[in-house]
């Protein structure tokens, strides 16, 4: 396997949802490395030198994208991490037909410098779904680093494994994917398109997919999906933001800080959440647990061990 450097900077969308009176885009600006899409039958060694160009790519600070959406353009710089964010309001969707938003570098100057494009989804009605995603979608072993790690770089989209039993309670608690499902992750922007490709091929519901905006490379891979996990509650105060007659239902797992992240909202939006999910990566202390019911009324939250506990608690309390 050759590591051919492209000669071009790419720019990498990533999201492009909305609701009847703005949109919300975010992409970033890379000089990456070419490859080719993974395949199940990849050895663990093909796998490792994906891994490894996919995290030695180096992001573009305070490059210049243009945006056109609706006959309008927009000029953004990107952050530090090559990171940029746009939302647009005061507009009107165009009703049965699709919506295009287009990408392209201006600066720095690349000859072969393509426009990337994405269909921009609108969400609406009276409940969704906010999830993480490792260890409460896919198994992550996140907290064991030499099994996450292992993991990260030996595996692909079609050879990682999801929680047993996820694809089915997660179509159930969206009506088959008619409520909009948003996935909020400390995992890093460079593992975008490998959870995109793994949520197709395990028939897990599709939406937005909203990462940590902190670029990962060779020489702090083993930080993916770590650190400070604030960007989370940012993240989903954004999507209340987005959609503010909305109500939502919460699942994560133990493994990290979703039942305290969630304990903080239910306290600042509590009529707003209809019920949390956390799945027991391993036993929730009593210290824990106190802490957890001294911010809140416990009774919105659900520990299960197995997806068909999830489902049964579900099915009893008529939420699916």
């Amino acid at each position: 396997m050759k590591f051919v450097k492209r000669d071009k900077i790419i720019v990498e969308p990533f999201l492009a949802f909305g609701n009847n009176k703005e949109v919300f885009l975010k992409g970033r600006v890379i000089s990456a490395y070419t490859d080719k899409r993974p395949s199940s039958r990849n050895n663990w060694l093909k796998n490792i030198l994906a891994s490894i160009k996919r995290y030695s790519g180096s992001s573009i600070p305070s490059a210049k994208v243009e945006i056109k959406f609706q006959e309008v353009s927009y000029v953004i710089s990107t952050d530090e991490n090559g990171v940029f964010e746009l939302r647009i309001g005061d507009y009107q969707p165009n009703e049965g037909s699709k919506e295009i938003v287009t990408f392209k570098v201006l600066e720095p100057v690349s000859k072969k410098s393509q426009v990337a494009k994405l269909e921009v989804n609108h969400y609406s009605g009276p409940t969704g779904v906010i999830s993480d995603i490792d260890d409460t979608v896919i198994i992550s072993h996140s907290t064991d680093i030499g099994k996450k790690f292992w993991l990260s770089i030996s595996k692909n989209a079609f050879t990682r494994r999801p929680l047993p039993g996820v694809s089915d309670f997660y179509k159930k608690l969206t009506e088959n994917g008619q409520l909009p499902i948003f996935y909020v992750s400390s995992s890093d922007w460079s593992l975008f398109d490998l959870i995109r490709d793994f949520m197709k091929f395990r028939h897990i519901p599709n939406g937005p997919i909203l990462l940590k905006d902190k670029h990962i490379n060779l020489r702090n891979i083993w930080k993916s999906g770590g650190g400070d996990h604030q960007h989370k509650l940012d993240k989903i105060e954004l999507i209340f933001g987005m959609y503010p007659d909305m109500s939502f239902y919460l699942i994560g797992d133990s493994g990290q800080q979703d039942p305290e992240i969630y304990a903080q909202i239910l306290q600042s939006h509590p009529r707003r959440i209809r019920g949390v999910f956390i799945r027991l990566v391993d036993v929730l202390d009593d210290e824990r647990k106190q802490k957890l019911s001294d911010l809140i009324n416990m009774e919105h939250f659900h520990f299960v061990e197995t997806s068909d506990e999830a489902i049964a608690i579900a099915e009893k309390e008529m939420i699916i």
